[in-house]
């Protein structure tokens, strides 16, 4: 009787730990999906902040719609001196570097599209010094949200989707007038191309505004790269030479968002590394983002 009652006790204390470490397993796992519950919510909150700041945006824009629509085809024919220059040099000379014409105007549409983007969504940082300068960025830090969020936030330029209409009439003229044989492989270079562009041009503008937290100002040189890069960007960049490619390689990917995917959309081509190439030019933002922190570390506001 003795060694049964020592037996019961023994697999009593057996099922009372096993039952305590279930508990604890389960505890654990319960945490575990409360931490990721509330990862998921944090993202879910940020893209419907973010949402709401466009909105608001938008809504204070159509307050003027008179001004916004004459501020848009502002834009919209601001940009065919451009494309006027372009004729004019087709008309003397009918291709460069074996790039005809209609060809160029794919490429000139597609980077316009691609700045515009960036203005669009991330204006907030090409007018970041003002910020900085009237110590605004000293109510972003104190506020429960990400700093870069807010600084999206904070300027939304819906006017400049002007350039983005006339981006995609040269694009469709262009089209219509180069032997493209289109496929789903096609069509995806072109969203790559306009996505990773986007990107790149938005890492620039955020650059631009982690340069002002050493200097309080914006500084000007960096329009070679922003507005500068849409000008010569009107044509491969392949012509320029071979230094120049391969600055625009290794240095600022501008050449994996226009030049490599572009000789693949035109046939020139079949390799789908060149298809793939804008989205190794993501990988600029990671440079981009770091100096961005040591730059809100650097910040000391400006006294003012």
């Amino acid at each position: 009787m003795e060694r049964m009652n020592r037996r019961i006790e023994r697999n009593k204390n057996r099922n009372h730990n096993g039952n305590q470490n279930g508990n604890q397993n389960e505890k654990r796992h319960r945490k575990r999906s409360r931490g990721n519950m509330k990862a998921e919510n944090a993202r879910i909150s940020a893209v419907r902040l973010y949402l709401h700041y466009i909105s608001i945006h938008i809504r204070s824009a159509m307050q003027y719609k008179t001004s916004f629509f004459l501020t848009t085809l502002g834009q919209f024919l601001f940009s065919f001196n451009v494309f006027v220059g372009i004729t004019f040099m087709f008309q003397r000379f009918h291709e460069v570097k074996g790039f005809t014409y209609s060809e160029v105007l794919i490429c000139y549409a597609l980077v316009l599209v691609e700045f515009s983007l960036a203005e669009m969504f991330a204006r907030g940082f090409d007018s970041f010094s003002g910020m900085v300068r009237h110590a605004e960025f000293d109510r972003v830090l104190v506020r429960p949200r990400n700093e870069i969020l807010q600084v999206l936030g904070s300027k939304f330029e819906l006017s400049r989707i002007g350039r983005s209409f006339q981006a995609i009439i040269l694009f469709i003229y262009g089209v219509m007038h180069v032997q493209i044989d289109w496929n789903l492989p096609r069509i995806l270079t072109v969203i790559f191309m306009l996505i990773s562009g986007a990107a790149v041009f938005s890492g620039l503008f955020m650059v631009y505004a982690a340069l002002c937290f050493f200097t309080l100002d914006g500084l000007e040189f960096m329009n070679i790269l922003t507005d500068g890069a849409r000008e010569y960007g009107k044509y491969p960049i392949g012509i320029y030479g071979k230094r120049m490619l391969q600055f625009c390689t290794l240095v600022v990917p501008y050449a994996l968002i226009q030049y490599y995917p572009l000789l693949y959309l035109l046939g020139r081509t079949t390799s789908l590394w060149n298809m793939v190439m804008p989205l190794f030019a993501v990988i600029f933002l990671i440079p981009c983002y770091v100096l961005w922190r040591v730059g809100v570390r650097h910040y000391k506001s400006s006294g003012s």
